[in-house]
């Protein structure tokens, strides 16, 4: 059971470390899909994410909402990118593995969430993310149809319930119907796929 539910995070996750393992050194201060962001302050931003899942998911409490956006600043990267996306991804699976742990509830910056939709919530933001490094290094987006097509649900299901004055996504932008499901994802959660 608990394989079957993390498949599609590990599939997500493994896409996304071969787009971070093929950044060249020229490419890592191009600007991103994430107007704010570089491609090395995205990976930053994926890795740090990883670690901060897995701490909560290990027993530690979320740090006060007010020190959340610092952590943006420290850098997660060191001088081998590739390998801390790696290291992040396996330990997050692992913290996701250990017994009883889907089973749980945690709180993380977007809500309090049962350990599946914390699954799901990681997919997401693996997935949305791994679609602006692809864009940002001009590669194709290494996720399959099925899986983007089922966080697609569960990503308009999450929309509806973020507390009001909360923003953890842009506004979303149209697209076409029969647009690959990755780019309705990232539509969906506020980019442009007609952008390049």
């Amino acid at each position: 059971m608990t394989d079957a539910l993390l498949h599609p995070l590990a599939t997500a996750l493994d896409g996304t470390g071969r787009l971070v393992a093929a950044v060249t050194e020229e490419q890592w201060e191009l600007p991103t899909p994430c107007s704010d962001w570089t491609v090395r302050q995205l990976v930053n931003h994926v890795v740090g994410g990883n670690r901060l899942f897995t701490r909560v998911l290990s027993g530690e409490p979320l740090p006060p909402r007010d020190q959340l956006g610092a952590r943006a600043a420290v850098d997660q990267l060191g001088t081998d990118p590739a390998t801390a996306y790696a290291t992040s991804a396996a330990d997050l699976l692992s913290a996701l593995r250990a017994p009883g742990v889907l089973a749980g509830t945690y709180t993380v910056p977007a809500a309090t969430l049962p350990g599946p939709a914390i699954v799901h919530l990681r997919t997401v933001e693996t997935l949305v993310h791994g679609w602006d490094l692809a864009r940002a290094i001009d590669r194709p987006a290494p996720f399959p149809e099925d899986l983007a097509e089922g966080e697609l649900a569960f990503s308009r299901d999450l929309l509806g319930r973020i507390p009001e004055g909360r923003h953890p996504f842009g506004p979303s932008q149209p697209v076409d119907d029969d647009a690959p499901a990755i780019d309705r994802l990232a539509a969906l959660l506020g980019r442009d796929p007609r952008r390049r």
